[in-house]
């Protein structure tokens, strides 16, 4: 077993069994395990990296990303909402602008490395099963959850105010039982960073038997559950209609909402601004249902919507991870947006603390996943940490390193990621691909998804009808 030693630390996030503190010194792991954290390490080192001029922290855990398929609407979708459906772009857009295969591993490529230079370990990749894909996550070196969304129905839109759902409910089964093999290769790969989680796609688009058959398949192979709920006022209307109840109350009939099941978004509860149906009690029904939420503030801010509020929910003891969703994929910023939302809408400063955003990407992110080895400096942790440069300009002057970093430096800081104890980060560089060549062919990707885009809208426009550029061409 090769023992390396990050030596003489500035900072370290350590975990003294309760919470994080800050130490500084010494940080060995071996055989992919923590052996050491803080004060002087004084066993045999095989390897021995310079510690000074850096904050040793714990990798982040992300809950909730797309990587199959969001990287590519970069600069479409950056201020584009349907007027017509609540400012979302789920219903009207996203089905037009489409990554096809052969550009999706090249999507792939381009969020993982993100992720891996933004300080993530670990990610849940919600995607649509595709040929390669355990393989590509094994490659990228991450900690990976791979969780293969799949569906009852369709949704679509022929006049842009209007969602319509296409169903074929053997079609959703199918593909059931395809991602439930999924799953059970994950949990058996042989690198043994890769774990499965059921996901069916969203409550809108799944039946009643698909949804409860998702929950009692993850019970049943002690895995995690997550399905894309209280994301949109079009949904929630939709569930209101079609049952009277709202998406957690209709969740909790089906008898999922419960601990193991995690909550994409979870935004539009009952008392929520944009739902105004008082007759429920959404919140309460949440924190006493021990079911969890991924919060994903960057894709919502972007048209107006945000949790209300990030504080709020972790005060009610609701737990709650961070995801990315969306691009970037960096959860360094997604930090800090969580923390200037909630406290935007709450109107307090002191709505949410630091503290509990970092506690969220770590220890309780991890929880969420049911592990606690992972987002936390301790021994008999596993060695899955980041190193970011505490003398960077943007970390500078320095007086505290964690709130340099989300508040301001975000991923210009972070030099070196190791996951299991392997290096995945290189001075700044994610090691497994190649991303300028990774770029390109997703670039080449987006220009077919434009050329096919007025094909597919109902209205026959252009991509650039749809989501002009912020400036018209000379």
């Amino acid at each position: 077993m090769t023992t390396t030693v990050i030596r003489n630390a500035d900072w370290i996030v350590a975990h003294d069994g309760a919470r994080h503190v800050y130490a500084s010194g010494d940080v060995a792991f071996g055989g992919g395990a923590l052996t050491h954290v803080g004060g002087a390490y004084a066993g045999a080192a095989d390897v021995e990296i310079d510690g000074r001029g850096r904050m040793v922290m714990p990798g982040l855990v992300n809950v909730h990303s797309h990587p199959s398929s969001e990287a590519m609407n970069k600069g479409f979708l950056d201020e584009l909402g349907s007027k017509g459906l609540y400012m979302s772009s789920l219903y009207e857009f996203m089905p037009l602008f489409r990554c096809d295969d052969e550009g999706r591993e090249a999507c792939v490529q381009v969020a993982l490395s993100e992720l891996l230079m933004s300080g993530v370990t670990t990610v849940v990749d919600l995607s649509v099963a595709w040929d390669g894909w355990l393989d590509t996550l094994a490659v990228s070196g991450l900690r990976a959850v791979a969780a293969p969304m799949h569906r009852s129905a369709r949704w679509f839109t022929k006049n842009g105010h209007v969602v319509e759902y296409e169903w074929d409910e053997a079609a959703g089964r199918r593909a059931m039982d395809e991602a439930l093999r999924v799953i059970d290769a994950a949990n058996a790969h042989p690198s043994g960073r890769l774990s499965g989680m059921c996901a069916p796609s969203q409550i809108d688009t799944c039946s009643e038997e698909l949804i409860r058959d998702n929950f009692d398949a993850a019970q049943e192979r002690g895995v995690p559950f997550q399905i894309h709920a209280a994301q949109s006022v079009v949904e929630f209307h939709e569930i209101t209609r079609r049952h009277g109840r709202t998406p957690l109350q209709w969740l909790d009939d089906l008898g999922v909402l419960k601990p193991g099941a995690i909550i994409g978004h979870g935004i539009f509860l009952n008392d929520h601004v944009g739902a105004h149906w008082p007759e429920a009690r959404d919140f309460d029904l949440l924190r006493e249902s021990g079911a969890a939420v991924a919060h994903c503030p960057t894709v919502f801010q972007r048209r107006g919507i945000t949790l209300r509020t990030l504080g709020r929910y972790l005060r009610g003891g609701v737990p709650v991870g961070i995801g990315t969703d969306t691009y970037p994929h960096n959860m360094l910023e997604e930090m800090r947006n969580a923390l200037t939302n909630s406290r935007v809408v709450s109107r307090n400063v002191y709505d949410v603390a630091t503290s509990q955003v970092f506690d969220a990407v770590t220890t309780g992110g991890a929880a969420i996943l049911g592990r606690s080895d992972i987002g936390r400096l301790s021994p008999g942790a596993k060695a899955d940490l980041v190193l970011v440069d505490v003398a960077h300009p943007a970390m500078r002057p320095l007086r505290e390193p964690l709130r340099s970093l989300i508040y301001v430096a975000a991923e210009r800081a972070v030099r070196d990621v190791f996951v299991d104890g392997r290096q995945v980060v290189a001075d700044g560089r994610a090691l497994a691909f190649d991303l300028p060549a990774a770029l390109d062919r997703l670039e080449a990707a987006q220009r077919r998804a434009e050329a096919a885009f007025r094909q597919l809208d109902y209205a026959g426009r252009s991509h650039e009808d749809a989501s002009p550029f912020v400036y018209g061409r000379a």
